[in-house]
């Protein structure tokens, strides 16, 4: 009788045959490690988000003389509220986990060469949503840091040219931070996921065009293929399991490891923490905007142009890279310069989570070892075009086949 309902449904959906082509019997290259895992880790943790995300939404209240004590409400008296809270708060930590070393995989096995570029694309929407929802979601605890946090930040905008000052105006909903911010921030959080996932199902639609790269970087046939199912769901699952044991080590063992503990004071308007530091996901591009700081008063439009072009730059990667080989296994410069890349990522970090007036190395100012770090950081993009398009790197062998 079962059967018989699937085929009556199939004649009329073919549900079945799309879990077939797309899914189970989806051919996939049979080189793939285990740093491709980190494309279904991020979106398990999405659905993680969004399911805690709606049952934490039934208690919070978004009301600038109410939001902290709704917290508190939620640890306290709300049953697994703790749990909830801290599955949600430390699931934005391990999706930027997943999704910046999916990035990176994506830029060290050339991902975002043709014919992905439009996947490529798509990916780094999803990241620019993702730090919009983040940054939204972090204000509403309501706490010193929330609060400080969204008036600098939000306050960048008027550095824009004519129409800044009253852009961050209208985002505030009036002349400060406030019960209106805190609303509209509250909507947009709110939604922002369910348009990430709605972008993340174009993203492997795309990815299902034009089929998964390799970390040969070459362009595969039938006999180098295998099912998806079942050795890379095994291989997905396993992944999984490894990844929420650290996730749920941290959620019930060291759940405020990456909290502020100013956070957990109540905003005040009319006292300034000491040292305004955003989440650990957001420093580098934090100390980038801190870094430029030498062109007098250009200095604060020059510092956000820098912060956004320091993500938009990605989007024409794959128009900087003109090598004939896809994976940098086979590119000895390029891996060089992609290593380099990625410790200068966290020197930035390290860089802006230390107050702007630290000194480091013996007493040099640590903003200047910021603007070598952003040097370094859009230095890479550009000898990455000046050795690909001058013919500078000797790629080595490259195999016909896997």
């Amino acid at each position: 009788m079962f059967r018989q309902i699937i085929e009556w449904v199939d004649s009329r959906l073919p549900i079945s045959e799309v879990i077939k082509s797309q899914a189970t019997e989806y051919p996939a290259p049979k080189n793939l490690n285990y740093w491709w895992n980190f494309g279904s880790l991020a979106l398990l943790v999405l659905i993680i988000q969004l399911v805690t995300g709606i049952f934490l939404a039934m208690h919070y209240k978004p009301d600038a003389n109410l939001a902290f004590d709704s917290v508190e409400h939620i640890m306290r008296d709300v049953n697994w509220g703790w749990l909830l809270r801290y599955l949600h708060a430390n699931g934005a930590t391990f999706f930027f986990i997943a999704v910046y070393v999916h990035i990176l995989r994506g830029m060290y096995y050339g991902s975002y060469r043709k014919p992905r570029e439009i996947l490529w694309w798509f990916g780094i929407i999803i990241f620019f949503m993702l730090m919009g929802t983040a940054f939204m979601g972090y204000v509403l605890p309501w706490g010193q840091m929330s609060f400080w946090g969204a008036a600098v930040i939000t306050n960048l905008m008027s550095a824009i040219p004519v129409v800044g000052p009253d852009l961050v105006i209208w985002v505030w909903g009036g002349f400060s931070v406030g019960d209106p911010t805190l609303n509209r921030f509250f909507a947009l959080h709110f939604l922002l996921p369910f348009l990430i996932f709605g972008v993340v199902i174009l993203h492997m639609w795309a990815l299902h065009a034009v089929h998964s790269n390799n970390p040969d970087g070459i362009d595969v046939d039938h006999k180098d293929t295998i099912p998806f199912h079942p050795y890379y769901t095994i291989k997905d699952l396993y992944g999984a399991g490894v990844f929420l044991i650290v996730y749920c080590a941290f959620v019930f063992f060291a759940p405020n490891f990456f909290a502020e503990p100013d956070n957990y004071i109540e905003a005040n308007p009319m006292q300034t923490p000491a040292h305004i530091v955003p989440e650990w996901y957001f420093l580098p591009f934090y100390a980038i905007l801190r870094s430029i700081d030498f062109l007098g008063s250009f200095s604060k439009l020059a510092g956000v142009l820098a912060m956004g072009g320091a993500i938009a730059i990605l989007f024409i990667l794959p128009f900087l890279d003109r090598s004939p080989v896809r994976s940098f296994r086979y590119r000895p410069i390029s891996k060089q310069l992609f290593w380099i890349f990625v410790l200068d990522s966290i020197v930035l970090g390290w860089v802006g989570y230390n107050p702007a007036d630290a000194t480091v190395f013996g007493g040099m100012p640590i903003v200047y070892l910021g603007r070598t770090a952003t040097f370094i950081y859009f230095g890479y993009f550009f000898l990455l075009w000046a050795i690909t398009a001058f013919d500078i790197e000797k790629p080595k062998p490259v195999p016909q086949s896997l």
